[in-house]
């Protein structure tokens, strides 16, 4: 059992680094994706990652009960492939069409983290090397994806950090 958190800027390459360590894995990947199509543009994107994946992927669509879908498809004899736990603390925190207790999700995930059965690869967005942001809203948001950074990055096996494409290795072997 292997776990990994992979963060990177937008367009650094992290989800195509993420992809390309499932696949050499040599395990059956199963993708949990976090995204919703709010609009057009976003639902491009979605449709961009779709036509990327490998066919025989198995693909789960879980916007906000991620330690719930991890805990019911994590087997010793596979891999996850979570994609995107920033698009997922976006869906907790501010999706009316969802309704969560952020807090409660997040140590749901962390527990689930400490007890995985199989490899789970983590992707995620940095968005905490910018200048502060000046709304509450994305304070709030800054603020609570750096927070669930730390914390999944000190339970990882490893992790790794993306720009321009090349992985940089922050955290284990």
């Amino acid at each position: 059992m292997a776990t990994e958190l992979v963060l990177g800027g937008a367009r650094s390459g992290k989800s195509r680094y993420a992809e390309s360590i499932a696949q050499i894995n040599g395990k059956p990947v199963i993708y949990i994706a976090t995204a919703t199509a709010g609009d057009e543009e976003m639902a491009e994107r979605i449709e961009r990652h779709r036509q990327d994946r490998p066919y025989e992927w198995t693909v789960v669509e879980e916007p906000t009960a991620l330690a719930l879908a991890i805990t019911e498809l994590s087997t010793p004899g596979n891999c996850l492939l979570v994609d995107c736990l920033t698009l997922w603390l976006t869906n907790c925190l501010f999706n009316k069409d969802f309704s969560t207790d952020w807090r409660q999700q997040k140590a749901e995930l962390l527990g689930v983290l400490e007890k995985v059965e199989g490899d789970v690869i983590l992707v995620s967005n940095e968005v905490g090397q910018g200048i502060v942001p000046m709304g509450e809203m994305s304070r709030r948001f800054v603020d609570e994806s750096g927070w669930l950074h730390q914390a999944i990055a000190a339970q990882v096996d490893r992790v790794t950090f993306v720009t321009a494409g090349i992985p940089q290795l922050l955290k284990g072997a």
